[in-house]
C-alpha cells in the first residue's frame, strides 16, 4: 500500500511540475488526426505530425491545433509561502557579541599575502630548549 501511494504522489508531483502533463493530452492528438483522416483519407500519421509540429499554419482549425500535446507550453508549478505580517521576533541583546576587529596583512598584486610564499616551503627559523631560553636556527 505503501508504495502504490509513493507511486501515486511520484505522479502526480511530476505531472504538476514538469511537462508530463503534457502527455495527457495524447487524446486530443489522437482525435484531431481522425478528424484530418476524414478529411483527408490519403493522410498519414507523418504527414499529420509534419503539419503540425514541423511546420505549423494558422488555418481554421487553429483553435484546435493549439491544445495538442507540446504545442504550447505553461510553467510549472510554482509554491509560494508568507509569513504573517504579524510575526515578530523578539531578540535579546545579551546574545549579540561585538565583534574585534583585526587588522589583515596587506596583499600584493597577486592576491598573496605579502611574504607567505617565502615562508611556506622553510622549516622553522627558531626552536625551544628546556627553559626558557630560544635558539634561532639560521
Amino acid at each position: 500500500m505503501k508504495k502504490l501511494i509513493s507511486i501515486l504522489l511520484l505522479i502526480l508531483f511530476l505531472v504538476s511540475t514538469t511537462e508530463l502533463y503534457q502527455l495527457l493530452k495524447i487524446p486530443q492528438l489522437i482525435e484531431h488526426y481522425f478528424e484530418h483522416k476524414d478529411l483527408n483519407s490519403e493522410m498519414t500519421l507523418t504527414a499529420f505530425l509534419k503539419t503540425h509540429y514541423d511546420h505549423p499554419v494558422k488555418d481554421g482549425d487553429y483553435g484546435k491545433d493549439q491544445k495538442l500535446p507540446f504545442i504550447i507550453h505553461a510553467k510549472p508549478l510554482t509554491l509560494l509561502f508568507t509569513l504573517d505580517k504579524g510575526l515578530q521576533i523578539d531578540t535579546q541583546q545579551e546574545l549579540f557579541v561585538n565583534i574585534i576587529s583585526h587588522k589583515m596583512p596587506s596583499m600584493d598584486e597577486d592576491h598573496c599575502f605579502k611574504g607567505f610564499l617565502n615562508s611556506v616551503w622553510e622549516p622553522p627559523r627558531f626552536s625551544f630548549k628546556s627553559g626558557k631560553q630560544l635558539i634561532y636556527n639560521l
